[in-house]
């Protein structure tokens, strides 16, 4: 059992930068592929990043590459992601997820363990 939450969201003017945070609990961190995914208000939940149980593995989005970057801490069971030059379309609710599958997967369902989210709204 993996308990996640996540921090740091908040408002932030286009072009800025957020880095958002993701504890779990548990001794076992370093056992599971973590992501990152978002929600905007009506569209569905969709993938934003992952990173392997090392970190030596990385995986994006063609909408956040070049601009988000995944990290993870295995002494800290945490996961971050840095959110540089943002958008108003980067405006949604983003959510931490856990898998124990070694793979790493883009779709909701290959993840057991979720967050509860944290906002990040983007003003224009």
């Amino acid at each position: 059992q993996v308990q996640l939450v996540e921090s740091g969201g908040g408002l932030v003017q286009s072009g800025g930068s957020l880095r958002l945070s993701c504890a779990a609990s548990g001794r076992t961190f370093s056992r599971y592929t973590m992501a990152w995914f978002r929600q905007a208000p009506g569209k569905e939940r969709e993938f934003v990043a992952a990173i392997s149980r090392s970190g030596g593995g990385t995986y994006y989005a063609d909408s956040v590459k070049g601009r988000f970057t995944i990290s993870r801490d295995n002494a800290k069971n945490t996961v971050y992601l840095q959110m540089n030059s943002l958008k108003p379309e980067d405006t949604a609710v983003y959510y931490c997820a856990a898998s124990s599958d070694i793979t790493l997967r883009v779709g909701i369902t290959g993840y057991d363990y979720w967050g509860q989210g944290t906002q990040v709204t983007v003003s224009s």
